[in-house]
């Protein structure tokens, strides 16, 4: 990427309910202490090279439309019609002020944090808009720090990254996928998602 430009880290979701290694509600494959050290060991890297660091986050309320738990008789995985749009149901997770809802970075390696997913009826997998085409705010952080280029991983490849990947691309950010830092749900799902990263213009590095 040229030197010239301005490069910003994007670690996605790198929360606790998120990974294995905090016994997390939805804890995404092969995220045990080893995955959790090396992305603190590589997010403070490049905070010594000088790049910020933004940091998003599930931000859910306990009655979130993506839970499972809101619809009656209804179980993880299974889908329902909310409003005219599918919605793939989850286990409670990353409830505000909850422990499940910490992003496991060091406070001091984090410039800014973006929260999603706040609205209790809409889902939001990318860390700049929800399902409805909202903005949460991440654009105007990433403007206000002189972004041009991405560099972006955390979890879960085959969701949240993959989408914040595609809309940054939209939005007409260069983006640098970080693959080994990144973990997604099946290989099949994460593979197909650093496809079509890499189709709509992104480096998987």
């Amino acid at each position: 990427m040229d030197s010239s430009s301005r490069q910003v880290v994007v670690v996605v979701d790198f929360q606790a309910d998120f990974t294995e290694q905090r016994n997390g509600a939805l804890a995404v494959p092969e995220t045990g202490i080893d995955y959790v050290e090396a992305v603190i060991a590589q997010t403070r890297k490049y905070k010594e090279q000088g790049l910020a660091i933004v940091a998003t986050r599930d931000h859910h309320s306990h009655d979130h439309v993506s839970f499972h738990t809101s619809h009656e008789d209804k179980k993880p995985l299974d889908v329902v019609e909310v409003s005219g749009r599918k919605q793939v149901l989850w286990p409670p997770h990353c409830v505000q002020g909850t422990e499940g809802a910490t992003i496991l970075l060091p406070d001091e390696l984090i410039t800014a944090v973006s929260s999603k997913g706040e609205h209790p009826e809409f889902e939001c997998y990318s860390g700049l808009r929800d399902c409805e085409g909202r903005e949460t705010g991440l654009k105007a952080v990433l403007e206000e720090l002189g972004a041009s280029e991405l560099i972006v991983y955390g979890l879960a490849t085959d969701y949240c990254v993959r989408a914040t990947v595609l809309d940054a691309l939209k939005e007409g950010f260069a983006v640098r996928l970080v693959a080994d830092l990144s973990k997604g749900i099946t290989p099949e799902s994460t593979q197909a998602a650093l496809d079509e990263m890499r189709a709509a213009g992104a480096e998987i590095v």
